[in-house]
């Protein structure tokens, strides 16, 4: 049976819509307007249009971050994926771990990542269940309630190369420089930062599962299946990724099926600082790959 793992009030969730200006060498954004609840965020999360992928002024609904996570892995490096049934947009996808970020942290998106990487991924040993640090910064243990974490020792985030364009919140530049894209069919900024986790020397029997808020009938409730980790390791050959998903249960690899799986459309082509799909096949998405270990696909124009 899932287990429950914590339980929370949507109404407290407040953020603000975005004023997003771009040009060909950056990007800005701004919150403007009053805070919008969580239901009124989905609201306003219908598609635009913009003229020209490079230079525009836009309206947007709501700021997200997404961490694209390389996780090494007795010697080989993998992105970390995680499972998730999209009910505002009646899909289910692969897609980055990434949420939604408050209104407090608009300039400071960073902080909204970190905390998703310890909601969202949750890492099992055979002596419980680890914590993260970032740099000097400890990462939230927000299940600390129902589940054992240890405390000798834990996993780091590190982060990697950010994007060549600069993204600026106001006047303040995001050092990390996340890769940006303006999100048309849901009129949102994501920001994509990338960040590498190394897990310690000492563990056992690790295991990785993926913990994803639902709504129900009031509540956000977080609920862990062990049957249905939903979190799938993308392996990496010379840093390209290949055409293989695989978990991770006890410390041992198994293969998961990627007929009929779609990714998300932060996996979809970006044109200028825009992209336009709701979701990629996986299939398609290898196919557009350089040949790479256990991939045939190639790149396209």
């Amino acid at each position: 049976m899932p287990r429950t793992l914590a339980r929370k009030d949507p109404t407290t969730f407040k953020t603000l819509p975005l004023l997003v200006e771009a040009s060909a060498d950056s990007l800005v954004y701004q919150p403007f307007g009053r805070p919008l609840n969580f239901s009124q965020v989905l609201e306003r999360r219908r598609p635009i249009e913009v003229a020209d992928d490079q230079r525009f002024t836009a309206e947007l609904a709501n700021l997200g971050v997404s961490v694209r996570l390389t996780l090494n892995w007795q010697g080989r490096d993998y992105w970390v994926l995680v499972r998730q049934r999209r009910a505002d947009r009646g899909d289910t996808v692969l897609k980055l771990i990434s949420g939604y970020v408050p209104s407090h942290e608009l300039n400071l998106p960073l902080l909204t990542a970190i905390q998703e990487v310890a909601e969202e991924c949750l890492v099992e040993t055979a002596d419980g269940w680890l914590g993260g640090r970032f740099g000097d910064t400890w990462l939230p243990t927000p299940y600390q309630g129902t589940l054992r974490y240890r405390e000798a020792s834990h996993f780091s985030l590190t982060p990697l190369s950010g994007a060549a364009r600069p993204v600026q919140a106001g006047a303040l530049r995001l050092l990390e420089r996340p890769q940006a894209y303006v999100h048309l069919p849901t009129a949102s900024l994501q920001l994509v930062y990338d960040m590498r986790m190394e897990l310690p020397r000492d563990i056992r029997d690790v295991s990785l599962f993926h913990v994803d808020e639902r709504l129900e009938s009031g509540p956000l409730v977080a609920r862990l299946d062990r049957r249905r980790p939903d979190l799938y390791l993308l392996p990496l050959h010379q840093g390209e990724p290949t055409g293989e998903l695989f978990t991770l249960l006890k410390g041992e690899l198994f293969k998961a099926p990627t007929r009929g799986v779609w990714l998300s459309e932060s996996f979809a082509p970006q044109s200028g600082w825009l992209v336009r799909e709701e979701r990629i096949r996986f299939r398609e998405w290898v196919a557009q790959l350089p040949p790479a270990n256990g991939n045939k696909g190639r790149r396209t124009a």
